[in-house]
């Protein structure tokens, strides 16, 4: 697919569709009635990890819950110095 712009026209095709080659695979799919999902080992692993329970995450997940309860009672008061402090180092550094 191509599309143009102002009479300029676009780098056209990128990447190539696939048909199915096998037709038959997805006939025996359909007709069992069963879907299947298989993950490859890497994307089991990052799963697995992300999952973990680490001390440091669980007390990040205790304060944030924490700062959560104090904005919903309206008793949040951030600390004025540090948030103008990390604001200066954003402005001055562009990050």
């Amino acid at each position: 697919m191509s599309v143009e712009f102002f009479g300029v026209g676009g780098p056209g095709q990128i990447g190539s569709l696939k048909k199915a080659e096998n037709t038959q695979v997805d006939k025996t799919n359909k007709t069992s009635g069963e879907d299947t999902v298989q993950f490859s080992s890497v994307l089991q692993d990052v799963h697995k990890a992300q999952t973990a329970t680490r001390p440091d995450n669980m007390e990040r997940t205790e304060r944030i819950q924490e700062i959560k309860q104090q904005i919903a009672d309206g008793s949040y008061e951030p600390d004025l110095k540090k948030v103008s402090a990390s604001l200066l180092q954003f402005l001055v550094e562009g990050r």
